[in-house]
């Protein structure tokens, strides 16, 4: 058990004004790992005023003293990689490998990309006779899910670090530990007292507390859409910015030219990598419908074929799902596809066969979907896959932008002039061609539902950031 019964406040490890305990939970097996406090409205006041207190001096050093700080940072988070692994699989169920090559490179790549844009970028422009300077946008509240901790919980503490932010960190309550391990590594590498503060929680409490605290300039949030409402709401009291990560339902169109034992298999894999629980997963798989039942029968031996286990086992490729609420969600969910008549191809209710106990959800996909259902509109955030047929290319880019999510997306084709020209008419903030991975120098971020603003590389930094003009600053010639 961990005890992780403390805050990090203006620069120390503090008692909590909260006194209500939470058991953290190992999803694979039910059993507690950790304990943490649910802070109250005195704990966030207490890290907003130290917060408050540090911006004048941080924002004010110099762009050589902040590279340093990032430089440490790095050093610090490279040495306690491994730890930080076993963190993320214990508290959330990423099977250890997963956790290795991505959970945790994956954090390590956002602090990389803020140091070097750092390095790179210059923060004024000249417009005339004005000189347009970008400068930190003060004390911002930093909301971070379970999902991908260390991914969300980096590219947001790394950008406002870079730019001379201050802030407050709440971390998912569900998945803490790899957040006071994060935050060890931040006092180590010698971030000033006040100017990074972590308060555990719950959405309710510290959540609606910091999104409509009048001393706080900025909301970074990321969750679910109907959570992002809610922060959206509260933050509009005193009008501060609010950039928002959220919800998707994305579609994958996999047209008729490909190598469709490759682009299937490789597709289902995708859907469950995680546990399915990546708000861009492409869960929505649209296929050519006379290639359907190719399709179809694809799709079952590979989600078939991938096994659930012990997270800590070095060749288990899936997981659990986080807690018992996501499970009982997404069986919910599988029970109202089969009721409006959804084609179920694998998986399905229930445990798999193999386990026993945890919050194992079976690989599972269906075909016969139509746009209609609740399977096809609804997100999941699990394992689950949906196959939906299309007659034409305009059919397919139509039933993909039927959503009110509008994240992310794929888009496979032999020919890659033929993917771009689908991929831009699909309304959404990102589409992945071929397969093609998620690049952390690029934005992160979607339209409609799912949210507002942009995260990762010189757009994500531009988030922390407010622009300046001072006029007449240049002589006219």
């Amino acid at each position: 058990m961990h005890d992780l019964q403390k805050f990090y406040i203006n620069g120390q490890w503090v008692e909590p004004s909260g006194s209500e305990v939470l058991e953290v939970l190992n999803p694979s097996n039910e059993a507690p790992i950790a304990t943490i406090r649910l802070g109250d409205n005195d704990d966030v006041e207490a890290a907003v005023s130290a917060a408050t207190a540090a911006f004048p001096s941080f924002s004010k050093t110099s762009k050589a003293e902040r590279i340093a700080l990032l430089e440490r940072i790095i050093e610090g988070y490279s040495a306690r990689m491994e730890e930080l692994a076993q963190a993320i699989s214990e508290e959330m169920g990423a099977p250890i490998s997963f956790a290795r090559k991505m959970q945790v490179p994956a954090g390590l790549g956002h602090i990389k990309v803020a140091l070097k844009l750092m390095k790179e970028e210059e923060f004024t422009q000249v417009m005339g006779t004005t000189t347009v300077t970008k400068e930190p946008i003060g004390v911002c509240a930093l909301i971070t899910p379970w999902n991908w901790p260390l991914n969300q919980i980096t590219c947001k503490v790394a950008p406002a670090l870079a730019v001379g932010c201050t802030m407050i960190l709440k971390p998912s309550e569900v998945a803490p530990r790899s957040a006071h391990i994060f935050t060890e590594i931040l006092h180590d590498a010698g971030v000033p007292a006040g100017v990074f503060n972590l308060v555990d929680g719950n959405g309710a409490g510290v959540g609606s507390s910091l999104s409509a605290h009048p001393r706080i300039d900025m909301i970074s949030f990321t969750g679910s859409t109907e959570a992002g409402k809610l922060v959206s709401q509260a933050a509009a009291v005193n009008l501060k910015k609010v950039s928002l990560e959220l919800g998707g339902k994305s579609a994958n169109i996999v047209l008729d030219d490909v190598d469709f034992e490759k682009v299937i298999s490789r597709s289902i894999k995708g859907v469950m990598s995680n546990s399915g629980q990546s708000c861009n997963a492409q869960s929505r798989l649209l296929v050519p419908a006379s290639k359907l039942e190719e399709s179809v029968a694809i799709a079952k031996r590979t989600a078939e074929s991938i096994v659930a286990g012990d997270p800590l086992a070095d060749d288990t490729v899936i997981g659990p799902v986080v807690s018992k609420p996501q499970w009982d969600k997404i069986q919910g969910i599988i029970q109202g596809a089969l009721d409006e008549g959804a084609q179920l191809v694998a998986g399905g209710l229930g445990l798999p066969d193999n386990v026993e106990k945890g919050y194992f959800v079976k690989p599972t996909v269906f075909s016969h979907v139509n746009t209609h259902m609740r399977i096809a509109q609804e997100e999941i955030f699990g394992p689950v896959c949906t196959i939906i047929p299309y007659e034409t290319e305009e059919e397919a880019i139509t039933i993909a932008n039927d959503s009110c999510f509008g994240l992310s997306g794929g888009v496979y084709s032999a020919d890659l002039e033929r993917a771009k020209a689908v991929a831009s008419q699909m309304r959404t903030g990102m589409v992945h061609l071929n397969g093609a991975p998620a690049d952390p120098k690029a934005p992160f971020g979607g339209f409609k539902e799912s949210g507002t603003g942009r995260e990762w590389g010189i757009y994500g930094m531009e988030e922390f950031l407010e622009p300046k003009s001072m006029f007449g600053s240049i002589p006219r010639a």
